[in-house]
């Protein structure tokens, strides 16, 4: 990246925070320490929290995959502490078990339901919208009441919230009331009138509960979606979510609602195998929903406008006597490492490895997947419809990173491939970070 684009951007976050600081102050003259509670439902009677609306509460808490989040690697389900690392800093997740002083257990179903809908913790402060309540905005008071119902009958542990670990301005709390005006505007689903039921039903559940935007699309310097100019995917966790509403990247729009139900439940399909975050996704949350509520999300997907392929990576490519240089090397090598299982010409072997010949993983602009797959590793999860998935091992220890570079360049301009190659710096720059 040049200097000049990272001074811009510097400039841009300065000029950004500086709006910010200013909006909080406003927030504070307009609404005082508090914001106003447009949109809360009637509280929910006492009483009426049945067993039916518990079982309803857990495909719920299930498709918004409250455990992968709330839970620590080892740890108790829901007590929090998992890290969740961000450009902004790392956050915790906190305990959602009804452990009365480190839990949610004095909590009522309004302070739950203004969590999800205004994204405000029990004490009326604003939470961080690492918790996507610009998401969970649009879940209905009924199944907001269901969720808070199971949660409340799981077992209580105590464990004590780790605090937030943000870098210098964000660890500044009151910045977010200007976040929150410039953002977030709170509002339950409303149904398209023009649509069936079950695409209402699946682009609510894509919308709302399953906070897919969350990750599939680009953020600005604040942290805000910003699809509107940026039509593409975004980063988390280190590795590169697809946009959904591209062919070029995870749209389904020419795919078959079983073919997109297969992907969702097992993690596998004729098209396509998760892996990085998504694979946990797949294994914590979507393999334990009933199909229906897939189906009517494969429905919503598959309606989705193609947006095209979206914007080039801004990464520089090596020069192109470099790049001449790279391709026969990047040749003998994947002859001598990944031939075997991916076919002299790319064809892939199925079922245990995939074709990289026009495979869209390979040809997206972002070459962060499969950068991170060849360094780490790509595994699908293993589900009741997939026990014993295939894999994919590491090659961090075996190969260095002009080595990766050259296998990559290799691969994404072979076999009737057309993508950019890839250098030995943008390589080194996706050794770091968490797996996922």
């Amino acid at each position: 990246m040049s200097a000049a684009i990272m001074k811009r951007r510097a400039l841009g976050a300065l000029l950004g925070l500086g709006t910010l600081a200013l909006l909080a102050a406003a927030g504070l003259w307009l609404f005082g320490p508090v914001d106003r509670q447009d949109g809360d439902a009637p509280p929910l009677p006492a009483g009426t929290l049945t067993t039916d609306a518990r079982a309803r509460g857990e495909q719920l808490v299930r498709l918004g995959d409250c455990r992968a989040c709330h839970t620590a690697r080892g740890g108790a389900a829901y007590a929090g502490g998992r890290a969740v690392p961000t450009p902004f800093g790392t956050f915790y997740a906190p305990n959602i078990t009804p452990d009365a002083e480190t839990g949610i257990g004095q909590w009522s179903a309004d302070d739950f339901w203004r969590a999800l809908h205004e994204g405000k913790g029990r004490d009326g402060r604003p939470l961080y919208p690492t918790f996507p309540y610009t998401n969970f905005t649009r879940v209905s008071r009924a199944d907001a009441d269901a969720m808070y119902a199971y949660l409340r009958a799981q077992p209580a542990v105590r464990q004590a919230n780790r605090p937030h670990e943000l870098k210098f301005p964000y660890r500044f709390r009151p910045l977010l009331r200007g976040w929150r005006l410039l953002f977030f505007r709170p509002g339950v689903y409303q149904p398209d009138p023009a649509q069936s039921a079950e695409w209402n039903r699946g682009a609510y559940l894509v919308q709302g509960l399953g906070h897919c935007s969350a990750c599939h699309e680009a953020r600005n310097a604040l942290g805000a979606i910003r699809a509107q100019d940026n039509p593409s995917g975004g980063l988390v966790l280190n590795w590169y979510a697809p946009a959904l509403a591209s062919r070029a990247e995870a749209g389904v729009q020419d795919w078959s609602e079983d073919e997109i139900v297969a992907l969702l439940k097992t993690g596998v399909s004729a098209r396509a195998t998760t892996m990085g975050p998504m694979a946990e996704v797949v294994y914590e949350s979507l393999q334990h929903v009933d199909p229906a509520e897939l189906r009517a999300i494969a429905v919503y997907l598959k309606s989705l406008h193609d947006i095209g392929a979206p914007p080039a990576s801004g990464r520089q490519a090596p020069p192109p006597k470099v790049v001449a240089a790279m391709k026969p090397r990047g040749e003998r090598l994947y002859r001598e490492h990944c031939a075997q299982c991916h076919g002299d010409d790319g064809e892939g072997r199925a079922p245990a490895a995939p074709a990289l010949a026009g495979n869209r993983a390979v040809l997206m602009n972002s070459a962060v997947d499969p950068i991170r797959i060849v360094l780490f590793g790509g595994y699908a999860p293993g589900t009741a419809g997939n026990p014993r998935p295939y894999g994919m091992p590491p090659f961090a220890p075996t190969l260095g990173d002009e080595q990766i570079a050259e296998v990559l360049s290799y691969v994404r301009s072979a076999w009737g491939n057309d993508a950019r190659p890839i250098g030995g710096a943008e390589v080194r720059d996706n050794r770091g970070g968490p797996l996922w």
